[in-house]
């Protein structure tokens, strides 16, 4: 699997290798690092996305007397759409890329020709642990991404905008429903699956070379980024699509 003839072979190689049990010490450290380096960032932009929301909602329903009506357009934009593409984006570009690029570099490096000699499955011992990781921090991720969304949202609501805070948070829970969650939850594995098989994918087909690893993350991050968007658009329309 040095290099797999195809995207749906790539997969195949995948899913026997999670037939397997899987490398626990490689997919939680995995885990932490995909987690714990993606924090600040996802700190960071949550926050002033939920600042742009409050303001947004607001400069397009003041005009109608709606201003109240801020909290559910921060629900029903950041928790539904936003904060789940925002987090995976940040993902993305963060944990995708080095995916990508060590992949590359180790392939550059004949390490994962070495793994096959000697009678190591690439797929388990590179991709498995990366797959898993991914899918362990993505929610929490997600969640976080939310809850700093709506966050900041209620304090320029309330702070700069001088409405109501508990009128902002009571139209928020009520905007929200179990299928927004379960939704949230969906996407997230979702989105981080396709992040993990995508940027591994291009690093193990990549050409030899600092040619080829930089031609490989620039793909990882680029598929990547409209698979989320096109599985997004997806599973919105089938949970919220009537």
């Amino acid at each position: 699997m040095s290099a797999p003839a195809s995207f749906p072979s790539f997969l195949v190689d995948v899913g026997e290798a999670l037939l397997r049990a899987p490398p626990l010490e490689e997919s939680l450290r995995e885990a932490y690092n995909i987690g714990v380096r993606s924090m600040p960032v996802l700190f960071v932009i949550s926050v002033f996305v939920g600042t742009n929301l409050a303001l947004s909602g607001y400069s397009a329903f003041a005009p109608l007397g709606g201003q109240g009506l801020v909290g559910m357009f921060v629900a029903l934009a950041g928790v539904r759409e936003l904060a789940p593409i925002l987090a995976a984006a940040m993902v993305a570009a963060k944990a995708g890329t080095e995916m990508a690029s060590a992949l590359a570099v180790m392939r550059t490096r004949e390490q994962v020709d070495a793994l096959e000699v000697m009678a190591v499955s690439p797929a388990w011992w590179l991709v498995v642990p990366r797959l898993l990781g991914i899918l362990l921090v993505m929610p929490a991720l997600t969640t976080l991404s939310i809850g700093l969304t709506v966050a900041s949202a209620w304090a320029v609501a309330k702070y700069q905008l001088h409405l109501n805070g508990d009128a902002f948070l009571v139209l928020v829970r009520q905007s929200i429903t179990g299928t927004d969650l379960l939704a949230g939850v969906v996407k997230a594995l979702v989105f981080g699956a396709l992040i993990c098989v995508v940027s591994c994918y291009h690093g193990l087909t990549s050409r030899r070379g600092p040619e080829g690893v930089g031609r490989a993350t620039n793909l990882a991050v680029v598929i990547s980024a409209v698979s989320i968007v096109i599985s997004n658009a997806l599973v919105s329309l089938v949970l919220y699509g009537g």
